[in-house]
């Protein structure tokens, strides 16, 4: 365990975190790659292009040293990260190398200001978080429905708007069982990309009779086109074989709730749509509310039609404002436990307006699509 002498030289170091900590992470990437570039398999680039991973890893390292008298408060990032971990087949062996090149972040940044005394409370500090990482990932690697990235057959491929694909794929080799919420990874390797890129896509439904499905919007600008999506959109087929690791995450309905409020905004709907899936075939009090741009754009069109067949009171909401949801919609709903799904923005103001109306976080529960650190308070 790390001495309280080192503890003091962390909690002297937030100022400086708070001010430089995404230059550090930014640096500590770059660094990593040059050095390891095997693990350009492993990263998003496109979180990297845009600033979402070093800003993720940041705020990360920010809530380690502001709860360092107590790190059970940072339990339930840990968890998720370490969900994301597993399922990118992250290692112990690639701790040793993340810590090297973070401590040299620290050193290139700050220059003289790390000393060789913040240096060393630092990497003691790391150390302990790294094996907090490792046991819980050990956990999840035992307990996971298969090992590694094992082949799937697209069995379906179905356009739901212009930029969401439905794909189901299936093995006859693996345990399909799964949590409502989680996601799975897919591994591909574009003919023009360098590397193996590896993306999370929500599972969309909670029935797995002809497989386990999951959707892709096609995503990025020209400067930062989603390398996964767009070859998931223009080049994968049916009968084509995808390479898929286990399902993961933590993001699921709690078993004490019955009367349940799901928000989501766009692609947002894929893991709250299994979950809403799940918890009406269980006979809970099911509200589902959704935003889309238009009605061109409003995907799961057969599942909503399915879900308020059976119970589940569902509104659509259309706005071409990002098509978001505001207090009005919320009103008669403060009491219900409230999942909530979408982009960073979306996420933001959904949380905001809530708070707002007097609900509290503890029956709020989230799953943003993006590096969750970057969200979180802390």
């Amino acid at each position: 365990m790390i001495t309280e002498a080192k503890k003091d030289v962390i909690k002297a170091t937030i100022p400086v975190l708070e001010a430089h900590g995404t230059e550090i992470t930014t640096t500590f990437y770059q660094n990593m790659f040059v050095a390891h570039p095997e693990l350009l398999n492993i990263f998003n680039q496109t979180n990297q292009k845009v600033g979402n991973q070093p800003k993720a890893l940041a705020m990360t390292v920010l809530a380690a040293a502001k709860h360092i008298d107590n790190l059970e408060a940072i339990v339930p990032h840990v968890v998720g990260i370490a969900h994301k971990h597993r399922a990118l087949e992250i290692k112990p062996e690639h701790y040793p190398i993340v810590g090297k090149h973070l401590l040299e972040g620290i050193q290139e940044v700050l220059g003289d200001q790390a000393t060789p005394e913040i240096i060393d409370a630092w990497g003691d500090y790391y150390n302990q978080i790294a094996q907090v990482f490792i046991d819980v990932e050990q956990d999840m690697y035992q307990s996971a429905a298969w090992d590694g990235f094992r082949p799937f057959t697209v069995k379906k491929k179905e356009f739901m708007t212009p930029d969401i694909v439905r794909f189901t794929v299936d093995s006859d080799e693996v345990d399909k069982s799964f949590t409502a919420g989680q996601y799975i990874t897919v591994k591909v390797k574009p003919a023009d990309y360098p590397y193996e890129a590896l993306r999370h896509y929500s599972i969309c439904s909670n029935k797995t009779v002809d497989g386990i499905t999951f959707a892709v919007k096609r995503e990025g600008t020209d400067d930062t086109k989603g390398v996964v999506s767009n070859y998931m959109h223009d080049e994968i087929e049916v009968g084509d074989a995808l390479f898929l690791s286990a399902p993961a995450g933590d993001f699921k309905v709690d078993e004490d709730h019955s009367s349940l409020l799901f928000i989501a905004g766009g692609v947002g709907a894929t893991p709250v749509m299994a979950m809403a899936e799940e918890a009406i075939a269980k006979g809970n009090d099911v509200k589902f509310l959704y935003s889309a741009i238009n009605e061109t754009h409003l995907p799961f069109k057969d599942q909503f039609e399915t879900l308020e067949a059976e119970g589940a009171d569902i509104r659509i909401k259309f706005s071409e404002s990002e098509g978001y949801l505001n207090r009005e919609d919320f009103v008669g709903n403060e009491d219900r436990e409230i999942y909530i799904c979408g982009s960073m923005v979306f996420m933001n103001a959904m949380i905001t307006e809530l708070n707002e109306m007097g609900v509290d976080d503890s029956r709020i529960h989230f799953e943003p699509f993006g590096p969750k650190m970057s969200l979180q308070k802390v």
